[in-house]
């Protein structure tokens, strides 16, 4: 059994590859975070899991290795990933991670306490975003650079424990980037448009397959300029900033889910990074 311990948050290396090129992202052995872990030497394409949803595999010079997104309610502790029988395969570790809390005034009320319908509403919704964001592409087994979706500046960052109008409520899953009205939101990657819609809390959104279980959305938006099926280049623009839904302001929540858990956009993004 291969074990991992121990906190990680640096930047590694490339690895370069003569046939593929994956972007080699920041590791955070945290709720919230990503781990590369080396899988064991095979020439197919391995398939492995973390709490039963598939995880990304890709392809480096004479090794395989899987790309883990760590939910935000994952505990510390030793975690494990499995086969496709659920047998326990490669341990490692989680440490704790404290976010910082944010504290928000809604005027809408109902976007605090929704009433009978809104939650029949938020009920439906919901399962449409599960669906959307738990999806598997099989694609080439690399991981892509993400760009800057839009041109702004950083409002909310990723994690934080949120309190709307006193009310403790879900830690922020995503980062919020302030812009103005109309900015245009660009695909930070290839990928393919398999939903959008308007939803009561996440307003106009939509969401980008880009393969493997790496799935980013959009939301608050003004306008949506793509449609569902659609496929999208790096650069091509899915609509503008809006603020529709639970919005204080003009600004996209970016989201990013990886085998089904919402991760630091950053991790993936050197340009986020920057703009932090």
């Amino acid at each position: 059994m291969i074990r991992i311990i121990g906190y990680l948050f640096l930047p590694l290396m490339a690895l370069a590859s003569p046939t593929l090129a994956s972007f080699t992202p920041q590791q955070a052995a945290v709720p919230g975070g990503l781990l590369l872990i080396d899988l064991p030497d095979q020439t197919q394409p391995p398939e492995v899991y973390f709490q039963k949803r598939r995880v990304m595999t890709i392809k480096q010079p004479g090794k395989w290795q899987a790309v883990v997104g760590l939910p935000l309610t994952l505990k510390p502790g030793t975690h494990h990933l499995t086969n496709a029988k659920g047998e326990q395969q490669i341990a490692f570790n989680i440490e704790k991670m404290e976010y910082e809390s944010q504290y928000i005034t809604l005027k809408n009320k109902r976007h605090v306490n929704p009433n009978t319908l809104d939650m029949d509403r938020i009920g439906k919704e919901s399962a449409q975003i599960k669906a959307a964001l738990r999806a598997w592409r099989d694609s080439e087994p690399t991981l892509p650079e993400l760009a800057l979706p839009v041109q702004g500046r950083l409002s909310s960052p990723f994690g934080l424990q949120r309190y709307f109008n006193q009310q403790p409520r879900k830690p922020h899953s995503g980062t919020d980037i302030a812009a103005a009205e109309g900015t245009p939101i660009r695909s930070p990657a290839d990928g393919i448009v398999t939903r959008h819609g308007e939803y009561f809390f996440n307003g106009n959104t939509v969401f980008v397959d880009h393969g493997q279980g790496l799935i980013t959305m959009y939301c608050h938006m003004n306008e949506i300029t793509v449609q569902e099926g659609e496929k999208v280049t790096q650069g091509d623009q899915l609509g503008t900033v809006g603020t529709t839904g639970r919005s204080t302001g003009p600004h996209l929540h970016w989201g990013v889910s990886l085998n089904d858990a919402r991760i630091n956009p950053a991790l993936l993004s050197p340009a986020l990074q920057r703009l932090q």
